[in-house]
């Protein structure tokens, strides 16, 4: 078919606002014991409901008024399952168990403070946890009835996560770290002793299994046990790399299974991660390993050679990988020309167990990721930096010339973009814009030296790559100079404001969603999982207040001449919205384009459909106002 010519930026596109705010957004999927019996999380509007699919049946949900979510940092680690019992945690601080087919949930522990990764003992009558309260974490036991206070099984570290049975029940591992490393620079394995045969849990004196004696930072978590109790895995970046690492726990000998070119694992910001499991038979872990944003399941025998399964080879983005005693195997899977599923396969066959959105579109409709690199510009121990390109793309419509182009910031600092369904991002790609989601240095997925390049350098080598990505895209042809504009959120927001004000004119709008622009402030009043990440990124106060005030975009507020858009949620306890205050205040005065726009129900990213709608139909309109047209 012969397309339309028409300006790019102006395209019309078959992928609307209600699409983009009507899909789920897939949290977790598990199987249940009988190996059969899928459960999976799904979002939408904020609310979190939990899914039972029985076999021969249609998924039902679980919970009609209780919101569940992961209630520690930003969350994770909703749910576990044991037999026909499931135990989640819910946004009113509390666990709650059910019976997977009748009963209401039941709070098993008192509404006090916030809980998240239950895990449940292999004889089904105790649930360890992650709890929060007033800055103190632990990890707590409970029995599943509820009958009983929860007691403390650790407690001293500033952090804990991802808490796991022996197979005996003799024994509970997790992981802990400490301030000022975040969970992706420094953890130990840890263990304690159970007796738990008289009804009273009795827990003895915390062991390091793994990072006692480290010499140097390494990042550990979820630790496994293999089904017969006999090997110890859990993941490791020692080698540069996240890799599986197997203990036998008869000789104390330790292996790394994976490829070591590939990672299995990344940075731990939410709870109740999971990159791998063992197979029912105990020789042999399957793992999601991934390189340059595309992920895929390895089989990883504890005798012999690592080798891909051929496992959902339709998709590039896996995660959160479920194994059944049955040896089914399940997933959330996408890719960047399939939105989310819930996958499983049973016997080689793959079955789509839930869809996220409604799938309309075709092939045509949406732009084929491809990963990109382009140099640094300076010699030093990483000279590339990556990025993953979507090209202007609509089944009906071209353009001629060069396109405008969006360049995406990712947050964290310390995160990925990956080859996964963007759905912001085809969306602005439908109607004619290119998109190049950067990988600065500092993102994970490429090494623990790529992501150590920006210890120190916040607030400078992300610029420098948000600008040499902008710079690429013109020198490749893929992007037209004048119409370039760079957008990220939250760290990713901090960028945009730090670029605009150390390189004015490169872009020609901005785009800050819920974005830092007081490093002293946000190191004054973000919460407890951050409250040392500056240590690392910028410097420790008050010995580098200097440095702090030189990368404090609101200190050179009027050298920003681009224009900008703004977005924050009133809600917001990461990032506040007075840091976006004070920049919308200097743009006013003097006279520069400004949308700003602050959302009374949202806190640190958007959740609300009514958010998601409006949010794309305003910026589209500002874009193509002050770019486009502008």
């Amino acid at each position: 078919m012969e397309k339309t010519p028409k300006p790019y930026g102006t395209w019309s596109s078959p992928i609307s606002e209600e699409m983009l705010a009507g899909s789920l957004n897939l949290i977790d999927v598990q199987w249940a014991d009988d190996g059969e019996t899928l459960v999976w999380a799904e979002r939408h509007d904020g609310f979190t409901s939990l899914m039972v699919r029985r076999p021969g049946q249609a998924p039902r949900r679980l919970n009609d008024s209780i919101n569940i979510r992961g209630g520690c940092g930003y969350g994770g680690g909703e749910f576990a399952l044991r037999g026909d019992s499931v135990v989640f945690a819910a946004d009113d601080g509390r666990l709650y168990a059910a019976h997977l087919d009748t009963g209401l949930p039941r709070p098993i522990t008192p509404p006090w403070g916030a809980v998240a990764s239950p895990a449940i003992s292999h004889d089904g009558e105790w649930v360890a946890f992650v709890h929060s309260h007033q800055d103190v974490d632990r990890i707590g036991l409970v029995d599943i009835g509820g009958t009983h206070w929860p007691t403390i099984a650790a407690q001293g570290a500033d952090f804990y996560m991802q808490p796991t049975f022996q197979p005996d029940d003799r024994r509970l591992l997790w992981v802990a770290w400490d301030h000022p490393a975040m969970p992706w620079m420094a953890t130990r394995v840890e263990a304690a002793h159970l007796s738990l045969d008289d009804g009273t849990p009795s827990v003895g004196d915390t062991q390091i299994l793994y990072g006692a004696d480290d010499p140097r930072d390494i990042a550990r978590q979820q630790p496994l046990f293999s089904p017969t109790g006999t090997h110890l895995a859990h993941l490791s970046d020692q080698s540069g790399r996240w890799q599986v690492i197997v203990e036998d726990l008869s000789t104390g000998q330790t292996t790394a299974l994976s490829d070591p070119l590939r990672d299995v694992g990344g940075p731990a910001w939410i709870q109740g991660l999971r990159y791998y499991a063992w197979e029912p038979s105990g020789d042999s872990v399957l793992a999601i390993s991934s390189d340059l944003g595309a992920s895929r399941i390895d089989r990883l025998p504890l005798n012999g050679a690592h080798e891909p399964t051929g496992l959902f080879n339709d998709y590039t983005h896996l995660s959160q990988l479920s194994l059944a005693p049955s040896g089914h195997v399940a997933c959330l899977a996408e890719s960047s020309l399939c939105p989310p599923r819930v996958v499983s396969a049973t016997a080689g066959k793959t079955h789509i167990e839930r869809f996220s959105s409604s799938e309309r579109l075709g092939p045509d409709d949406l732009a084929v990721v491809k990963p990109v690199s382009w140099s640094t510009g300076t010699a030093g121990p990483i000279e590339t930096v990556h990025g993953l390109y979507y090209p202007p793309t609509n089944a009906t419509q071209r353009g001629t010339g060069r396109p405008p182009a969006l360049v995406m910031i990712h947050g964290g600092p310390t995160s990925q973009r990956t080859q996964r369904f963007e759905a912001r991002n085809q969306y602005f790609a439908s109607r004619g814009f290119a998109v190049l989601d950067v990988n600065y240095r500092g993102s994970t997925g490429y090494g623990r030296q790529y992501m150590e390049a920006l210890f120190g350098q916040w607030g400078v080598v992300d610029v420098e790559d948000a600008v040499g990505g902008a710079r690429f895209l013109v020198d490749e042809g893929l992007a037209a100079k004048d119409q370039l504009v760079i957008m990220g959120g939250s760290a990713g927001g901090y960028t945009v404001l730090q670029t605009l004000t150390t390189h004015p004119g490169v872009f020609k709008a901005g785009v800050c969603l819920y974005g830092i622009s007081d490093l002293f402030a946000l190191q004054m009043g973000t919460h407890k999982f951050e409250a040392h990440y500056n240590d690392t990124l910028i410097g420790i106060l008050p010995e580098d207040a200097e440095t702090f005030r030189a990368r404090s975009p609101i200190f050179r507020a009027e050298a920003i001449q681009d224009r900008l858009a703004i977005y924050h949620g009133a809600k917001d306890r990461v990032v506040p919205p007075d840091q976006a205050e004070a920049i919308a205040d200097s743009l006013r005065r003097r006279g520069v384009d400004l949308l700003h726009h602050v959302y009374e129900d949202e806190g640190h990213g958007w959740r609300r459909t009514d958010t998601i709608k409006h949010f794309h139909r305003s910026l589209l309109d500002f874009l193509q106002r002050h770019v486009i047209f502008g």
